[in-house]
């Protein structure tokens, strides 16, 4: 692959762009790869531009020697580049394979994948779609680290390799400078999480617009999980979620919910996780932490205010709950992420898992989208 394709851009005087480099992203195509999965970090990532319309990331798909591999649907993937892109790129990511099944069995990576995988920077952000987990899993980078995956190879993963944290109830886990999804379409909203990590909820709405999916979606993958179907008489908790969302600035007590959904307490409890994957209260914290960044972001509405908007009382409330979930304050977060208030464009922001802060750059702003690691896309919080 020719060096220039990774070098600095350069105008055509021969100085340097002033243009902030884009951050780069390689995607590493391995054999048997669906082509769904591997399309979403191109599809998503290369509708991702900032307000001036100035595209956010360079994606390339690459091979772990350059050459073609085939995919599982009957024809073969040409990368753009081989593991010298790997090399290059400030986050890898890797999509599912459905050829290796040693893999599913704790098996070693073959030898030209192990190889390709050594070759990556130390503190590049590595990034797995579906099954793309045991790929890292099998190199040794999720040992004792949270992660996720199909939620039906669930058993067979925890089997493989036992030293990984899985959660397979939700649709994503952001570790830092590791993060996993689910299966599938969880792959986009693993790829918009990151966007709206790195670069806001505007940008990450922009792109989610372009591709013509939501921006975020509620619960993880415990209400996909094969159950057994209750009775059809038996009503849902859809509604009053739906319901929920238009009232978080009012006291919102789980009575007040069951009653909405005509339900007994303990039915609605019960319901209510089968369906979003979590308890009511983590489900409308997270929808009210939601609200509050919109409005920090998007308005120069007071704290106390956008406390009481998004249904958190008061400004010391909402201070509490945006520490445990992000480690920022809302006047940290506002200063990193307010439209008033752009930081240089480019900058990379700090890696912040739940209820702590571990900035991978200094001065980098912090990257309190990431709703606390777990607590994320995956599954939302909601308090009442």
């Amino acid at each position: 692959m020719d060096g220039t394709r990774w070098a600095a851009a350069k105008n055509e005087t021969g100085r340097a762009d002033d243009t902030p480099r884009r951050h780069r992203i390689a995607v590493l195509a391995l054999p048997g790869v669906p082509p769904f999965e591997l399309g979403i970090p191109s599809r998503v990532f290369g509708s991702a531009q900032d307000a001036g319309g100035r595209p956010l990331y360079d994606v390339t798909v690459c091979t772990a020697d350059g050459a073609p591999v085939p995919s599982d649907a009957g024809f073969t993937v040409q990368p753009a580049a081989g593991p010298e892109a790997l090399a290059a790129a400030d986050t890898v990511i890797f999509p599912p394979t459905h050829a290796m099944p040693e893999l599913g069995r704790g098996g070693p990576l073959p030898p030209e994948i192990a190889a390709a995988v050594a070759g990556i920077r130390p503190g590049t952000r590595l990034v797995s779609i579906c099954t793309g987990s045991y790929v890292l899993a099998a190199a040794g980078l999720l040992d004792g680290r949270p992660a996720t995956t199909h939620w039906n190879l669930a058993p067979e993963f925890r089997r493989a390799y036992p030293r990984v944290k899985l959660d397979e109830d939700v649709l994503f886990v952001d570790d830092g400078d590791m993060l996993t999804s689910a299966g599938v379409a969880a792959g986009v909203d693993l790829c918009l999480h990151m966007i709206r990590r790195d670069h806001g909820a505007a940008a990450a709405n922009r792109a989610a617009r372009m591709c013509v999916v939501p921006p975020w979606r509620d619960g993880g993958q415990a209400q996909y999980i094969d159950r057994p179907v209750p009775e059809p008489t038996v009503a849902g908790t859809t509604a009053t979620r739906a319901w929920a969302l238009e009232h978080l600035g009012e006291p919102l007590t789980l009575a007040r919910l069951a009653e909405h959904a005509r339900m007994s307490l303990r039915s609605f409890t019960r319901r209510f996780r089968d369906e979003a994957g979590m308890t009511p209260v983590q489900w409308l914290t997270a929808q009210r932490l939601e609200l509050a960044k919109q409005l920090l972001e998007t308005t120069d509405l007071p704290i106390d205010l956008v406390a009481r908007r998004a249904g958190f009382g008061t400004a010391n409330s909402l201070r509490a709950h945006m520490r445990t979930a992000f480690g920022v304050s809302p006047a940290a977060y506002r200063r990193a992420f307010g439209a008033n208030e752009p930081p240089p464009a480019g900058r990379r922001r700090a890696d912040v898992r739940a209820g702590s802060r571990t900035p991978a750059d200094p001065g980098a702003r912090s990257a309190a989208r990431s709703a606390g690691a777990r607590s994320s896309g995956a599954r939302s919080s909601l308090g009442a």
